[in-house]
């Protein structure tokens, strides 16, 4: 066994870790100035983009933060210091907005890059530990994530900071958001290989069966309304009239027809047994309205629309027999 200690011990560690984090992420909002206001501000203004830059462990979690808020609306990317000082300073604009990450505020690749920034009026936004730094201090706006200890035993690789750090991150993107009252169409918008984007953008007609409808009048027999369930894979007929829908007929309302009426069944017409009112949906709804209606009802399909008229059926899966009627 590799290790030293009790499990009770390594346990103990570990929780001490989660203390010392959660403890540094708890005092951010005693930290919190008029500059994180107008860092917001500046943002929500900004014609060009937001740049996030930081070195090593910094960097790594600048990274997150570019990456969070390019997906919720903030128009943003990592540029790390050290590349922009050999010629990636021609990315930036003077409309863009500069937001430097370091626990100290004297890491030497960020102080290089002031007097380009200042230059080019750009508005530097810095996020450090040390309210009194170089860079702070050489900052419009700061943004203070100072924690009393590390978690690491030797309070040399960073960790409760960077967690800080992280979570001030999410509190800009997570304001910004609001701010613009970015929705879930907005999110869906800007991921649409994940599953929600999917299921937010999919349109019911995107996924309505559409061609060889189960279709039957009022007038028709049992025999034929038995036919056509079991010649479509929908489980139900749809009753029309004149081109309107009348109602429908499911696999259940053939069950219960049946043990009701076991002497007569086969004297039953489609209009005897079918549900009026059936629940309806137009095409160009979005499906995620259609899920939702579904699962409300316990219904695992709806009847689509188009103009009044019968333009297909979608239909969700996952529910049980008892949530189905």
């Amino acid at each position: 066994m590799i290790g030293v200690g009790s499990d009770t011990a390594i346990l103990k560690v570990a929780k001490e870790v989660f203390v010392i984090e959660s403890n540094a992420i708890m005092q951010l909002g005693s930290l919190l100035t008029s500059d994180f206001e107008d860092a917001i501000n500046q943002i929500i203004n900004c014609k060009g983009k937001v740049i996030i830059s930081g070195m090593g462990k910094s960097g790594i979690i600048g990274k997150k933060i570019a990456a969070t808020f390019a997906s919720t609306g903030t128009s943003s990317f990592f540029m790390h210091p050290g590349e922009a000082y050999h010629g990636d300073l021609g990315m930036i604009s003077p409309a863009d907005i500069f937001v430097a990450i370091s626990r100290s505020g004297e890491t030497e690749e960020m102080l290089q890059l002031i007097p380009f920034l200042r230059e080019n009026n750009n508005i530097i936004i810095s996020i450090t530990g040390e309210p009194g730094s170089t860079l702070a201090k050489n900052s419009h706006f700061h943004l203070n994530v100072h924690v009393d200890k590390e978690a690491c035993p030797l309070q040399l690789a960073p960790t409760a900071s960077t967690t800080a750090t992280l979570a001030m991150g999410d509190a800009l993107a997570v304001v910004l958001m609001k701010q613009r009252n970015f929705k879930q169409e907005n999110f869906a918008r800007l991921h649409p290989g994940g599953s929600l984007g999917k299921k937010l953008l999919t349109k019911v007609e995107d996924v309505m069966v559409a061609d060889n409808l189960p279709i039957v009048k009022k007038e028709d027999d049992i025999k034929k309304v038995i036919q056509v369930i079991t010649s479509s894979s929908l489980g139900q007929a749809v009753v029309v009239e004149n081109n309107k829908i009348s109602g429908i007929i499911s696999d259940g309302d053939l069950r219960r027809a049946m043990t009701r009426s076991e002497e007569s069944f086969f004297k039953i017409k489609a209009q005897d047994i079918m549900t009026i009112n059936p629940k309806i949906i137009s095409k160009g709804t979005m499906f995620s309205e259609a899920e939702e209606l579904m699962l409300q009802n316990k219904i695992n399909s709806l009847l689509v629309t188009d103009n009044g008229k019968l333009a297909g059926i979608v239909q969700i899966y996952g529910l049980n027999a008892k949530q189905v009627n």
